[in-house]
């Protein structure tokens, strides 16, 4: 069984490489990144939380979307590079903080898991769904994305990640979009769809 990522872990990546997985610049990644906002059952958000923010590439794209983004990340490196990029943006506070530990206070409406599930342990991914699910409003969505494919410091499969965050959410699953390389699944407390809601079905 691998051993969990530290901080250090982490640290270590984006001190070696300031964009160590190439989110602003590489396709895989934006395609991504455009699915995961595109998979939103609503067009604009209150208030999002998005830990494992990284260097903020997702928070800031997130931040056209939402009147107040929460982002965070365990790693300080990680941190201050998203810090110094989301700076602009007033709607935006970047933070230190290790999950599930230290879940942020206050209501969301938007909470996204961008490649994070799978670093944590089966107990710690538990604990997370639980304290989002006490954090969510009654319109809430939660969308999770996971790479598919195996990695040294990856501790579970992204359906075991999603199959956990489904049972502790104990919300809808609106909408799903699977490939070879990634698994991105939107969950919501709402039951009408985008076409109900606008009055079109």
């Amino acid at each position: 069984m691998n051993a969990v990522p530290t901080d250090l872990h982490f640290d270590d990546l984006f001190r070696l490489d300031p964009d160590p997985w190439r989110t602003r610049t590489r396709w895989y990644e934006l395609r991504k990144r455009a699915l995961t906002l595109a998979l939103l059952p609503r067009e604009r958000y209150e208030r999002a939380c998005e830990p494992g923010c990284g260097a903020g590439e997702t928070t800031a794209a997130l931040a056209q979307r939402c009147n107040a983004v929460v982002a965070s990340d365990a790693s300080a490196a990680a941190v201050r590079q998203a810090g110094a990029r989301l700076a602009p943006l007033a709607n935006v506070q970047v933070t230190r903080a290790r999950m599930p530990r230290d879940w942020p206070a206050g209501r969301f409406d938007l909470v996204v898991l961008g490649e994070l599930g799978y670093y944590l342990s089966v107990e710690d991914l538990r604990t997370l769904a639980l304290a989002c699910r006490a954090s969510l409003s009654a319109d809430a969505t939660v969308v999770a994305c996971h790479w598919r494919r195996r990695a040294p410091d990856m501790l579970q499969s992204a359906h075991a990640v999603h199959a956990e965050l489904a049972r502790g959410l104990g919300m809808r699953s609106a909408a799903r979009y699977e490939d070879d390389d990634f698994l991105l699944e939107a969950w919501t407390a709402d039951t009408r769809s985008v076409a109900q809601r606008e009055g079109l079905a």
